[in-house]
């Protein structure tokens, strides 16, 4: 049973389709100031919460989205924790998993929803999504138990009704309404007539009266190296042993599964010696890593390539991210990726 009271909810606008509106004249889209986010969609006064708006200046096209933006985002969040009881982001699709991913990562001890949604057509329009997300999005931030305790106190993204996690989402669609999947992790909640919320499915902090960690540095030598029939070494060898990365995350076949071809295992070989960190993630939609059941895979798993399990590829990339960013000891790292810290993997 959810406490009724007034939550104070911070909507932030990174930029993205859901904040555009339509400008009559020049019939362009164009982003609408966020401060009159009342006068767009009135139905948020009906939750007589406190909805404040933070908007990034310059807005932020998904596809252009850097790190530093995530570490902006960690920053005001931090700055203002004590002021909410939880924040929206309104963001691009695009690049949404990725953002929400590396944030579950850079805040330990959360303890309040960090909710990311966003729309597949400008909230101006007709036919919009983007209220329906954004109002479900409210209500699930404002949530609490009798305890007086958020009931989703995780980074998650909100889209076409369902609630997942972020570290576990991933886009599969560019023109539908229902544009993410988790298809490792169960949806957290789902919006009907009732929200229904998955509480066996959702992380809850251990304390929590206690101030969540922030962690603001990230190492970024990421490279992905998506293996296909006819790649070449040339191609194979430049990604694996390029000077630039620290580590590579190898995008396999079914259960974690690569060519048996000696020039590919030889580059592996060189790449660990190297001192590479090699993550082995599924190409699979859905499913896991599993390098104990075809040969390919054990020569994989002997070279010391870590399994990246059944989590996503953003997943991995966004915890490479914090956890390089707090460790110049890559050993540390790889002994770091086999625990599931915020949810990412089943382990």
């Amino acid at each position: 049973m959810m406490k009724q009271e007034r939550s104070s909810i911070l909507l932030i606008y990174t930029g993205g389709t859901i904040g555009m509106k339509e400008d009559p004249f020049e019939q362009t889209l164009k982003p609408f100031d966020f401060s009159q986010i009342l006068a767009e969609v009135p139905e948020l006064g009906k939750f007589a919460h406190k909805i404040d708006s933070y908007t990034f200046t310059p807005l932020i096209d998904s596809s252009d989205v850097e790190p530093a933006l995530w570490v902006s985002i960690a920053e005001l969040i931090e700055d203002r924790y004590d002021e909410y009881d939880g924040f929206v982001i309104l963001h691009g699709t695009d690049t949404m998993a990725y953002s929400a991913s590396v944030l579950s990562f850079m805040i330990e001890g959360l303890t309040k929803p960090v909710i990311f949604t966003g729309s597949q057509l400008p909230i101006g329009s007709p036919r919009t999504d983007g209220k329906e997300n954004l109002i479900s999005s409210v209500e699930i931030a404002a949530a609490k138990d009798e305890e007086g305790h958020a009931i989703v106190p995780e980074v998650c993204i909100f889209f076409d009704n369902m609630l997942m996690r972020g570290n576990r989402t991933t886009k599969i669609n560019s023109d539908n309404f229902r544009a993410f999947r988790s298809e490792n992790y169960p949806l957290l909640a789902e919006a009907g007539i009732n929200i229904r919320y998955n509480s066996s499915a959702i992380i809850r902090p251990k304390e929590w009266e206690k101030t969540p960690i922030f962690h603001k540095e990230l190492d970024t030598r990421v490279s992905i190296l998506k293996l296909h029939p006819g790649i070449t070494p040339q191609v194979v060898e430049h990604i694996l042993c390029g000077k630039e990365s620290r580590a590579v995350i190898l995008e396999t076949y079914g259960a974690g599964n690569a060519p048996s071809k000696k020039w590919f295992l030889n580059l592996i070989h060189k790449a660990a010696e190297m001192d590479k960190i090699l993550v082995n993630v599924t190409q699979c939609l859905a499913g896991s890593v599993n390098m104990d059941i075809y040969a390919t895979g054990k020569c994989l798993k002997d070279e010391g390539v870590c399994s990246g399990y059944d989590g996503t590829s953003e997943g991995v990339l966004g915890k490479l991210f914090h956890l390089m960013g707090n460790s110049d000891d890559n050993d540390i790292v790889k002994s770091r990726l086999e625990d599931n810290l915020r949810g990412e993997i089943s382990k």
